[in-house]
């Protein structure tokens, strides 16, 4: 006999099994004042999408953000890093190691970076935007 649940029972299963545990670390790169945000990256699979803004060079504060549920999921990776944005290359000051480039210092967590393009978007002060002609 087929029971009334059984295609519920399925879908059930099957959305349990199709899930894997998200690894939600996300990067956000600002200024050192902490004022205007230069960059946000977010991890997918093991790619981190990262989108910087290209006409800034100098120094920045890069800081990593993870749920607690993946709090062990980075062993070592520090939640603060200072470093430069230089030509859209993030380099980051590591104790360690010096400066690196985000892309080796992620590679020890097999993750790897992929820059995303940077669209430019302008507000002025008092200028409205007016309705598409219908």
């Amino acid at each position: 006999m087929n029971s009334p649940l059984r295609p519920f029972r399925l879908l059930l299963l099957l959305g349990v099994l199709c899930t894997s545990p998200v690894q939600a670390l996300e990067l956000v790169v600002w200024d050192p004042q902490l004022q205007t945000k230069l960059g946000y990256g977010e991890v997918v699979g093991t790619r981190l999408n990262l989108q910087l803004v290209t006409d800034y060079s100098g120094p920045v504060v890069a800081l990593f953000s993870r749920d607690s549920s993946e709090k062990n999921s980075y062993p070592g990776l520090l939640s603060r890093y200072g470093g430069s944005l230089r030509g859209g290359t993030l380099t980051l000051d590591t104790d360690d190691s010096g400066p690196l480039p985000l892309s080796k210092l992620l590679s020890t967590y097999k993750l790897s970076v992929t820059p995303l393009n940077t669209t430019k978007t302008f507000s002025l002060p008092g200028l409205k935007s007016t309705p598409p002609n219908k």
